[in-house]
């Protein structure tokens, strides 16, 4: 049985199916043509570039990417480019973005395209996701975007504004048939991306801006569901780094190829405890999923057993550093 005041789950998305779609869809891509930012990927509907766009878009801030995706394609301009690279080259002109199996699936799947596909991309969501490293949402955004195939996407901006709209905690299953209902099938493409727009820039997590939304008249919940769970709280850790140099040489080493995160990249070499009483040469901070770090930075000389690499000054930008390790050479001025 029912409690008083509260409704199904089933009735919840019932309702939303009933929630005459053809306005939201009118209302939705109108908002969009006319509000939509101005994103590079967004110039054409090539797939390559959508598909570069779309794994560098995962769990990674727009404003990031749009830096790195115009030097990657300045790098790696054509797909047969990309997929005769050394996998250090595409390493190092992903550095920054971090989540480095993501350039690695993209490589992969590269030599894929080109070696047994004869350089033609698939037009189907299925299609793409037999190629390594993609998934059901980015085969239903690449394949809708680049080919007008009418099939939805849920990401985190989507799933938040199905939830929101009908009222209900969807989950699975139910998220993929609300977006599927709603979905125009004359501009899936265009839905798709008015959705996730609409997710980032105004229902957002918090304080969304529902008097500015084009859809707030079929909107349950105005915003105001409560979120699921509460966030995991950051740990805090400090770590301490050597930057050592010499003759316009960096002394770099590289992690492990077995290793779980970032394996084969460069980094500098990690200090096992504060260098004395001095104070450090400069100190950062960096945050990785749920650890916010506080990074100390000495200059220091390397112990000679420490195996390494000295690394010229101007080669850096070619080589697959981490981010962090980007980060506290662009604070060094090195980068």
């Amino acid at each position: 049985m029912v409690e008083t005041g509260v409704m199904c789950l089933d009735t919840q998305l019932e309702a939303l199916m009933q929630k005459e779609p053809k306005k939201f869809r009118l209302r939705l891509l109108a908002w969009y043509d006319r509000h939509r930012r101005d994103l590079p990927w967004r110039a054409n509907r090539d797939p390559y570039r959508v598909w570069l766009s779309e794994i560098m878009l995962q769990q990674t801030r727009v404003a990031a990417v749009i830096e790195h995706y115009q030097e990657f394609l300045w790098r790696f301009p054509v797909l047969e480019k990309l997929a005769a690279a050394r996998e250090a080259s595409v390493l190092a002109a992903w550095s920054g973005l971090g989540y480095y199996r993501r350039a690695r699936m993209l490589h992969a799947a590269a030599k894929v395209v080109v070696r047994e596909y004869g350089g033609k991309f698939p037009t189907t969501a299925d299609g793409w996701r037999a190629l390594p490293g993609i998934g059901r949402y980015t085969a239903a955004a690449i394949a809708s975007i680049a080919f007008d195939q009418p099939v939805a996407v849920v990401d985190g901006n989507v799933e938040r504004v199905l939830q929101r709209v009908s009222g209900a905690r969807l989950i699975g299953e139910e998220l993929w048939n609300a977006a599927n209902h709603l979905l125009d099938v004359k501009r899936p493409g265009d839905f798709n991306q008015a959705m996730m727009e609409l997710g980032a820039v105004v229902c957002t997590p918090r304080a969304p801006a529902c008097l500015t939304c084009p859809v707030v008249e079929v909107c349950v919940t105005r915003g105001e569901i409560p979120p699921p769970r509460k966030p995991a709280p950051q740990k805090k850790r400090e770590i301490q780094y050597a930057l050592d140099r010499r003759n316009g040489e960096i002394f770099l080493i590289r992690r492990p190829l077995n290793a779980s995160l970032m394996p084969g990249m460069w980094e500098l070499p990690e200090l096992p405890s504060p260098n004395g009483a001095r104070s450090p040469s400069f100190t950062l901070r960096h945050s990785i999923t749920v650890t916010d770090y506080t990074v100390h930075v000495w200059h220091a000389a390397v112990s000679s057993r420490v195996d390494g690499k000295w690394i010229p000054a101007e080669r850096l930008g070619q080589v697959a550093l981490t981010g962090l390790a980007r980060k506290i050479l662009r604070k060094a001025e090195m980068l």
